[in-house]
């Protein structure tokens, strides 16, 4: 954590499982290895201050921590690369950072203020910049405790190579129902390797490990951009049938939307039909909009080629599935292409309609093909906006964030550390105030955020929290 006046490091550990972990060693797959240049994963939540001191609150947490690992035990772990060149999660509970920080000045408002989000959020997070592979001698993931003049921020910082968004929100969870007090965790993960990320392919390092794909030093701004329920059924209601909800229709569907009746709006628009077999979801609708809105803020020649690239779940996608709760990685990239002069020329609904075919049309086969593909040409994952005409959506309004009640109430929100950000880097949250509202927590260049914020487009669709 780096040092500032406003914030105190009052102690510094090492949290061990509270039992031997009988795994020895976790082989990472082909869906971890590309993270092994991607910076640990900083998230967390604010709380308000929880009914008894920060000191009880900081043993009890150690505590619960502690019998966590024991159900996480790759975490407790250390990288090991074999003579082969095979990376392998040594599991011998070596234990994980823990941090105490007082920043008595700093409040919940200051955290939650309208506008950019404040700087200090990254001082609620440790291994700033820390790149995965330097989880052959750093600890795998850490916790930061931070007091608050008036709330609490707990961070979780999770080395990318060996979570993706799935295990690290499971992880997180879990960590707050041990300290809620359940005696039995209710999901516990899945540690088999038998699936088809494993593999024999060899990704070859230079001396010291790789380094990181994206500039770090750009100059940018971050903000977080709240979508109602409403606002996103209207988006998807947009996206489908390529027209706005009038006065006339607004009331009729928008009720059957916000009765999750979705599927019994039969409405011919502009000559085009959506049923349940083609519905372009809720989510896809907004990044087509967020696609729209950012290349137009960019200013780009009309011939210029924009990607929006979507991280997916690979979990369900697979036959046979794997677990839910498959402990690693069971992510693939899905780029999707348009010229700037396309996208902006037609409507929202087509831009929708090619992200919804490419996410519809990634299964078994194609996640296959991805692991076939890599094999013959292993590389990392290439974090970062090198043509300056690129969008990157991480994390998922699905993941359960606000599930992390540490026993005395629902967080108040969710935040993020500096690491892996860059001009056009979105991370998508549940909204907190849950059915199906979502924040976009968007990270762009200060001229490109401003001309978003001047895109009346996309912002009738935001609003305050």
């Amino acid at each position: 954590m780096p040092s500032s006046p406003s914030f105190t490091l009052v102690s510094r550990c090492t949290v061990s499982p509270d039992q031997i972990s009988d795994i020895k060693t976790l082989k990472l797959s082909v869906s971890d290895i590309p993270m092994l240049s991607c910076q640990y994963i900083q998230k967390g939540v604010l709380l308000t201050f929880p009914p008894y001191s920060f000191d009880d609150l900081v043993c009890f947490l150690k505590q619960s921590l502690s019998t966590t690992l024991s159900y996480f035990p790759p975490l407790a772990g250390r990288l090991t690369t074999d003579p082969d060149g095979h990376v392998h999660i040594t599991c011998n509970d070596a234990g994980i950072d823990f941090l105490v920080v007082k920043s008595p000045n700093i409040s919940i408002h200051n955290v939650l203020v309208p506008g950019d989000v404040p700087d200090c959020v990254k001082q609620f997070f440790t291994f700033d910049k820390t790149l995965s592979y330097s989880g052959h001698f750093k600890p795998l993931a850490a916790v930061q405790v931070t007091e608050l003049a008036d709330g609490v921020f707990i961070g979780c910082i999770v080395n990318h190579a060996v979570t993706d968004g799935t295990s690290f929100w499971h992880f997180f969870n879990t960590f707050a129902e041990i300290t809620k007090g359940a005696l039995k965790i209710s999901k516990s993960p899945d540690f088999g390797r038998n699936t088809v990320f494993n593999s024999q392919a060899v990704l070859k390092f230079p001396p010291g490990g790789p380094t990181v794909t994206f500039a770090g030093d750009e100059p940018l701004r971050e903000r977080i951009l709240h979508f109602s329920r409403e606002a996103i059924l209207k988006l998807k209601y947009r996206a489908n049938y390529g027209c706005l909800l009038t006065k006339q229709t607004n009331s009729e569907v928008l009720g059957k939307l916000c009765n999750d009746s979705w599927k019994s709006v039969n409405v011919e628009t502009n000559g085009k039909v959506r049923n349940s077999n083609d519905e372009i979801s809720s989510f896809q609708s907004l990044c087509a909009q967020l696609w729209r809105s950012v290349t137009r803020a960019r200013k780009l020649a009309p011939t210029k080629t924009t990607t929006f690239r979507m991280a997916v779940n690979c979990r369900h996608r697979l036959d046979p599935k794997l677990e839910p709760y498959y402990f690693g990685n069971a992510i693939q990239s899905i780029p999707t292409f348009a010229s700037a002069g396309e996208l902006l020329g037609k409507d929202l609904s087509w831009a929708a309609d090619i992200l919804h075919k490419n996410v519809v049309a990634h299964n078994n086969d194609t996640v296959r093909k991805g692991v076939a593909d890599w094999e013959k040409q292993p590389r990392l994952f290439p974090l970062g906006n090198a043509d300056g005409a690129s969008i990157t959506m991480g994390s998922s309004p699905r993941f359960p964030m606000y599930n992390n009640d540490f026993g005395w109430g629902r967080p108040l929100a969710v935040r993020s550390g500096r690491a892996n950000k860059f001009d056009g880097k979105i991370s998508a949250f549940p909204g907190r105030d849950g059915n199906g509202s979502v924040d976009l927590e968007v990270v762009l260049a200060p001229d490109t955020m401003l001309e978003v914020e001047n895109d009346p487009e996309i912002m009738q669709y935001v609003s305050e929290f």
